[in-house]
């Protein structure tokens, strides 16, 4: 673990500072947590030179071992949960039952990666006159994992679980705006007894700079990024005549069905869960509420009930359930997409602005979790990602043109039905054009299940059985005898 809180850059086994730091503030207080050390390109470069040295060791290591210290750092995360919660809470400003739940899923992250790393083998296939053939898979090489802050501790987790356990060294660079809890959780996983140069860390106010000084370089094999679409294109654009892996978890703007024949109260219950977790501040959070008809009232007046007993406040507050926005800029974006909604028409339900609670010490990025309703295709809310807490409630009178409300998008991560027949649902499924569903389930990303989007949200997946293709080469072999 690093000795001082500005120590927290990790290369070739050694915690080190840098010339410059930044400081790492809460969104609720707007109070200074502590400071990060600034990296500069070269400290990357430098990570790159550790990461590839030991590429091939770790790469021959058996996967047995590799496994062990992924379980070893998990076992390490749930004993202290308390603690890693509390910083992660202050951080990001999520309520701390949702910071405690996120490190419990990141540390079963961990675990399946382990077990996939165990499974990563290839296959025989069947003789011809010429002979067998083998498939074979080998560790991609050094890998760049660029994590966000939304969910700073379960992303990072499932991306350095999932390259370790393929044998690929790792260079991870987490958000500026939460490298505290990053930074925790890979001197865990560092503590483990990694070999140096297997895991290296970089935090930096200047990402840009960073990434494409390693984008440059043709050692680095592999990019594992989660974040706006925005960027992740641009690092498609930065390929140059160097082709690499790319993984790419981009943003999302999900649609969420509620058909007649819905339990009302669940679907009302796991509407508001999906979209208000993490202050709606997540690529897969409902932004587009589409309602039969025939239950409309019925169902908005459940969803106004249960979003207007949200509480706001600290992230570590009793009874908090909405935390503040990361920054002043995803509080704009917010309150703009609620102004251009209710200029073209549209009706605030619930809430509909900034949230000021008289209190001194919460001077932080706070809006009120925001119902929309006679929300039109016009709106910026129906074709932006909010990244906030603002539902746009919209109605149809058929089940093709809710599938067509909800295709009609360049994203496609993720998506939510509700009811109870099961050809409808199942006719539904076929036809969205999305990479993660939720059936009745607001929170339908498992260890267990691929992740990743379609169409502008991405391409590849993390987790599941397919999470750890990303990190490896197919070699295919043909054997005569």
């Amino acid at each position: 673990m690093p000795d001082t809180a500005a120590a927290t850059l990790l290369i070739d086994g050694h915690w080190r500072s840098a010339p410059a730091t930044f400081d790492v503030v809460d969104p609720a207080s707007l109070d200074v947590l502590g400071q990060a050390a600034d990296a500069e390109p070269a400290d990357a470069l430098a990570a790159l030179d550790a990461a590839s040295a030991a590429a091939r060791g770790w790469a021959d290591t058996d996967a047995e071992t590799r496994s062990g210290h992924l379980r070893a750092a998990a076992a390490e995360i749930r004993a202290r949960q308390g603690e890693l919660a509390s910083l992660l809470s202050r951080e990001n400003g999520k309520p701390l039952a949702e910071a405690a739940g996120e490190l419990a899923g990141g540390a079963r992250m961990l675990e399946w990666a382990a077990e996939e790393g165990r499974r990563a083998y290839g296959r025989v296939t069947p003789a011809s006159a010429a002979g067998p053939g083998l498939v074979l898979r080998s560790p991609v090489g050094p890998v760049l994992a660029i994590t966000p802050w939304n969910f700073p501790a379960s992303m990072l987790l499932r991306k350095v679980g999932l390259a370790l356990a393929a044998g690929c060294p790792v260079i991870a660079k987490p958000a500026e705006q939460t490298p505290l809890i990053a930074t925790a959780l890979l001197g865990i996983v560092q503590a483990t007894g990694l070999p140096a140069g297997v895991l290296q860390s970089l935090t930096t106010t200047r990402p840009a700079e960073l990434v494409g000084a390693l984008l440059a370089d043709r050692r680095l094999r592999k990019v594992s990024f989660t974040g706006s679409t925005e960027v992740g294109l641009g690092l498609l654009r930065q390929t140059g005549d160097t082709l690499r892996r790319t993984s790419l978890e981009m943003g999302g703007h999900s649609p969420a069905i509620v058909f007649a024949d819905a339990d009302l109260e669940a679907a009302a219950t796991g509407v508001v869960t999906a979209k208000f977790f993490n202050a709606g501040q997540s690529c897969t959070a409902v932004n587009r509420l589409y309602v039969h008809e025939s239950v409309r009232d019925d169902l908005l007046a459940l969803i106004e009930k249960k979003t207007a007993a949200l509480r706001l406040g600290r992230g570590d507050a009793e009874g908090t359930k909405v935390g503040p926005l990361i920054d002043e800029a995803g509080l704009a974006k917010v309150e703009n997409q609620v102004a251009d909604a209710v200029a073209k028409g549209a009706r605030v339900l619930v809430g509909g602005s900034r949230w000021e609670s008289g209190d001194p010490a919460l001077r932080g990025h706070f809006f009120q979790p925001t119902v929309l309703t006679g929300v039109t295709a016009d709106m910026l809310v129906s074709h932006e990602e909010t990244f906030g807490p603002v539902l746009a409630v919209a109605t149809f009178t058929g089940d093709d043109e809710a599938i067509d409300l909800a295709n009609a998008t360049d994203y496609g991560l993720a998506a939510y039905l509700f009811g109870s027949d099961l050809r409808r649902v199942w006719r539904a499924l076929d036809r969205l054009d999305f990479g993660v569903i939720g059936v009745n389930d607001p929170a339908p990303v498992r260890p267990e299940l691929p992740f990743g989007g379609q169409k502008n949200s991405g391409q590849e997946r993390e987790g599941g059985a397919e999470g750890i293709e990303s990190y490896t080469e197919t070699k295919a072999v043909a054997l005569r005898f």
